[in-house]
């Protein structure tokens, strides 16, 4: 018997990296795991490996690109038709774009992959969590949060566009959607927790650009952690007995940390969240 024995849990992003290791390691714990991925080939392969090296074949995928809101409710959708409850939710997909560019919809891709999408998929499947006797919601960011802000007359950075500045804001967002939902969700049985993973050797550094990747790849291969490794904390907020109703934190290395400053701006938070129900077409939403 597992600890996660008779759960259903997704995890996004979980062909490689930290979202695969966080998806094998919870369902070696026994659960029903879904992945998801906007590769078809990969999802399917991604699953049969959990599969085998589980030894849990209650392993699932769903494809879709979640740069695409239309691909987010067409997996949403799916789900509802194959499933009445959630259990856990780990948004762990994310994007590092050097140049900038704009999603099918006409968002800045940064944006779109790391924030918009943790905000539409989760409000989508909010009542398929508050099912859930004690659902959870851990959303993966970055300690690349600290030292930055969300210019709310320029979010996509239409004006000047910085890569390290795009990612960041897009971490804080993560932060800053994690304690707003926490609060609106106090009395619904859904806790919302986020992290940090650390530094990690993943595929996100392979695709920077193609004449830093042979600088920086190596250097990443030495100092950084395994994706195993960095998905430690990932598993740990979704699965352990430890932060059973806890909710409205920030981690690292499966401890409370304090997130920066500026994240626990309320008038921020709630800000960013009328903006993103606006972007995404989802007004009203999380009441």
């Amino acid at each position: 018997m597992g600890i996660m024995d008779g759960k259903l849990c997704m995890v996004t992003g979980a062909t490689a990296g930290i979202g695969y290791y966080t998806a094998m390691e919870i369902a070696r714990m026994g659960a029903t795991v879904i992945i998801v991925g906007r590769n078809q080939a990969k999802c399917i392969a991604s699953m049969k490996m959990i599969q085998k090296d589980s030894e849990n074949q209650s392993v699932e995928y769903l494809s879709a690109d979640l740069s695409s809101q239309a691909q987010i409710r067409s997996a949403a959708r799916t789900f509802y038709e194959q499933h009445d409850h959630l259990d856990v939710l780990v948004n762990n997909a994310g994007a590092f774009f050097l140049r900038r560019k704009l999603s099918l919809d006409g968002i800045e891709m940064t944006l779109a992959v790391n924030h918009l999408a943790y905000f539409l998929l989760t409000n989508l499947l909010i009542d398929a969590l508050k099912t859930s006797t004690s659902a959870r919601v851990v959303n993966v960011s970055s300690g690349s949060h600290y030292n930055k802000h969300l210019d709310f007359n320029d979010l996509e950075l239409k004006r000047f566009y910085s890569p390290m500045q795009a990612y960041g804001q897009s971490k804080l967002a993560n932060v800053l959607f994690t304690y707003e939902l926490a609060r609106r969700m106090a009395n619904a049985g859904i806790t919302s927790n986020a992290l940090t993973p650390g530094m990690v050797a993943t595929d996100i550094w392979k695709k920077v650009n193609r004449w830093l990747t042979p600088l920086i790849n190596p250097v990443m291969q030495r100092i950084a952690q395994t994706p195993l490794e960095g998905a430690q904390t990932s598993i740990y907020l979704a699965t352990s007995p430890e932060v059973e109703g806890v909710t409205g934190k920030y981690y690292a290395d499966k401890r409370q940390v304090r997130s920066s400053l500026i994240s626990y701006d309320l008038d921020a938070a709630q800000q960013l969240w009328m903006i993103s129900s606006q972007l995404v077409g989802l007004d009203g939403v999380g009441k």
